[in-house]
């Protein structure tokens, strides 16, 4: 019989006591720095919802909040500090799942079901214009002729090709026209973006053209308060094209006012190429030089007068002004979401230093974040969401260590502006490129150029300018700040024309997996935000990320949802099956394969019939065909010539792998790719699963 001794065991109790007590000193070591980690264990909350191919139900979402009620209850009885933390991550978690859940469920409303032509007619609520740069209106108190009032969407976007010299639209106008509206269109390729989640929650039930002239039915509704903002908000976008004049006209109504349906085609080239794009969106760089401008002109301005200076709190003073003026322009700019958040991150900041707290730290970026998520929680999959906060995070954590390593005090005074706007230049630039390059498959190579020598010209010109013009309008003395403001765009947009024209100014990238994105996010929070050198650690992931990025392969056959555009991948690049029709998934489809090339471009690359296509992937042949009178001998004999067989206007069931019209208006789009075993085919519907914005999705 053998015997134990104890010695192990001891040893091995003291090892493991020893290994808690060394995990509950790392996370001590992260006390005072944990709050940054809500936004990130609710975000992917949210991101899991999302990710799900089925919609909960009620109780699975009470039983949900049940537990973490429970885990709640829990983390107050004080256990260790790991887990502790670990408890509230999954209440967050938790949290973030069911707000998604209950906003999905909140903005429910119909969709199109079928594609229509007839008479539409409602009230105008926005104005903009499309990718083809055509004047679009999206319209609430929809009516549409034969489609019954409970099944008519609540709101409906048109694009007008016709003649607009009738009337032109605006904010409140009733109008009615004769358009062709369908539902909104599906992932032009499986996993490619989604147009109609993005409508979902936009309340957008259909969207169409209309080639007839617009009327106005009945007089403009003025009764909002939206509506009459709106309203002014075009006015004053008009006022300030008029004023300014040129080219810098219409680039003024659209950092002012949000505006941008008269910024000329090459004007905004030239912007993107450079990485300057971003001037045009009214985000946190608007917001914080505007509020920065006023806090400072305030703050400074009472200090002139020591009997307000020594009796008054005039930084705090400063900060409410400051705060005001920010609430008016989000106003003003039209409030879309990107100023939203912006708005809140100002918020948070000007707020903080009224409570004598640092106005600028990681707990007010999370703060920001938090609220974001829990009032549009579908946010966290726009490129705006993500650049925004992957810009701001990075700036805060780079300034931080920066100042922890003490490097500052080494710099002559005289250089510190221009290395501050340097290093915010190269960190934001860093932080964001990952995602403008997922999203819009562009990398601006000389995009730090550009912006070292723009955005100082924003913070100093543009926007006091625009602020001094603004001050003095009213008694009509704003030329000199209309002026400056001027000089200062003129400026911005001859510095776009110049780094677009340089040799290789752009390089463009095809889309990464679908795993590349989420492992860049987190490795880069993790840098951010966790204390200590161990945070190195996530450079590992970052570059593995990157790896996998370069070597996501894109599908070797591509099959629109329609059935009309076929893509196939060649030596040249993608081969499609025309050279016009269907030219959304046609751009998108070059987009994402990081192919610059036109759609009649694409259509010479190979000799392809427009109706009938035979392709080689590998050692499988498939066959694409648009016949309607498909017979059963004719199916037969298909699928024992062919591999695969698309026949997309066929109502008959294939005996052998392939799509027919009924799987086609399905599964949505297509996409096959070689593997070892053959075909390898993945759809779109069948990525997104049963989802409320999928049609049709209770019969997947």
């Amino acid at each position: 019989m053998e015997t134990t001794l104890p010695g192990p065991v001891v040893s091995n109790r003291l090892s493991v006591t020893h290994a808690a007590r060394k995990a509950i000193g790392v996370f001590d070591r992260q006390r005072g720095a944990l709050m940054p980690w809500s936004a990130v264990s609710f975000g992917a909350g949210v991101g899991w919802y999302f990710t799900l191919t089925w919609e909960p139900v009620s109780h699975q979402l009470w039983m949900l909040g049940f537990v973490a009620l429970m885990l709640l209850c829990a983390s107050m009885l004080k256990p260790i500090q790991p887990v502790r933390i670990l408890v509230i991550s999954l209440v967050l978690i938790i949290s973030g799942f069911c707000a998604g859940a209950l906003r999905t469920a909140h903005v429910a409303a119909p969709v199109l079901e079928y594609r229509t032509y007839g008479a539409v007619w409602g009230r105008v609520v926005h104005i903009d214009r499309s990718a083809s740069d055509k004047p679009r209106l999206m319209l609430d108190q929809v009516h549409m002729a034969g489609v019954a009032p409970e099944k008519t969407p609540r709101r409906v976007r048109i694009s007008l090709h016709g003649d607009l010299s009738v009337i032109t639209p605006r904010p409140g106008d009733h109008v009615m026209m004769t358009a062709h509206v369908s539902p909104p269109p599906g992932p032009a390729e499986p996993g490619g973006f989604d147009f109609q989640r993005h409508a979902w929650f936009k309340g957008l039930g259909g969207v169409g053209y209309s080639r007839l002239p617009v009327l106005r039915y009945a007089a403009p509704d003025t009764s909002a308060w939206l509506l009459r903002l709106a309203r002014l908000r075009t006015r004053l976008a008009e006022a300030i094209r008029q004023r300014v004049g040129g080219a810098e006209g219409p680039f003024a109504a659209a950092i002012l006012t949000g505006d941008r349906s008269a910024i000329p085609r090459d004007a905004l080239e030239d912007l993107r190429a450079s990485n300057l794009a971003h001037l045009l969106a009214i985000s946190g760089l608007h917001m914080g030089l505007l509020t920065g401008v006023v806090f400072g002109a305030i703050r400074y301005g009472l200090a002139l007068i020591p009997a307000l200076a020594l009796r008054w709190p005039i930084k705090k003073i400063a900060a409410i002004c400051a705060l005001i003026c920010g609430f008016a322009y989000l106003g003003i700019s039209g409030a879309n979401v990107a100023t939203q958040r912006a708005f809140i991150m100002v918020s948070v900041m000007l707020l903080a230093i009224c409570l004598d707290k640092r106005a600028l730290t990681l707990r007010a970026v999370a703060l920001a974040a938090l609220i974001v998520l829990l009032v549009r929680p579908e946010s966290i999959y726009g490129p705006g969401f993500q650049m925004s906060f992957a810009a701001t995070t990075a700036l805060v954590a780079g300034f931080r260590a920066w100042r922890d390593l003490g490097l500052a005090i080494w710099m002559p005074k005289f250089l510190s502006p221009v290395v501050g706007v340097a290093m915010s230049s190269l960190i934001a630039g860093l932080a964001t490129a990952p995602f403008a390059a997922a999203h819009f498959n562009m990398f601006a190579q000389y995009g730090l150029l550009a912006n070292l020598l723009s955005v100082p010209v924003m913070g100093l010109a543009v926007m006091p300018g625009a602020v001094l013009a603004g001050l003095l309008s009213p008694i009509g003395l704003e030329a000199p700040g209309v002026w400056v403001m001027t000089q200062g765009l003129a400026w911005i947009l001859a510095v776009a024309h110049w780094v677009a024209e340089l040799d290789g100014s752009v390089t463009w990238l095809a889309s990464p997996g679908t795993r590349a994105l989420p492992v860049v996010a987190i490795s880069g929070l993790f840098l951010c935000l966790w204390q200590g050198w161990f945070r190195l650690a996530a450079l590992l992931p970052l570059a593995g990320a990157f790896v996998l990025w370069n070597s996501s392969p894109r599908p070797d056959l591509l099959l629109s949802d329609t059935g009309g555009l076929l893509g196939v991948m060649t030596v040249e690049g993608r081969a499609l099956n025309k050279e016009k029709g269907d030219g959304f998934a046609a751009s998108l489809w070059l987009e994402n394969d990081g192919d610059i090339a036109l759609q009649v471009d694409a259509a010479e690359r190979a000799d392809f019939n427009r109706n009938r296509v035979i392709a080689e992937l590998g050692a499988n042949l498939v066959l694409y065909d648009r016949r309607r009178d498909w017979t059963d001998v004719d199916l037969a004999q298909a699928c024992v010539d062919f591999d695969f067989v698309l026949a997309v206007r066929a109502e008959t069931v294939l005996g052998c792998p392939g799509i027919t019209a009924p799987e086609l208006k399905r599964l949505g789009s297509i996409a096959l790719s070689t593997k070892e075993g053959g075909l390898e085919v993945v759809t779109a519907n069948g990525l997104r699963g049963a989802r409320p914005w999928v049609p049709g999705a209770k019969n997947q």
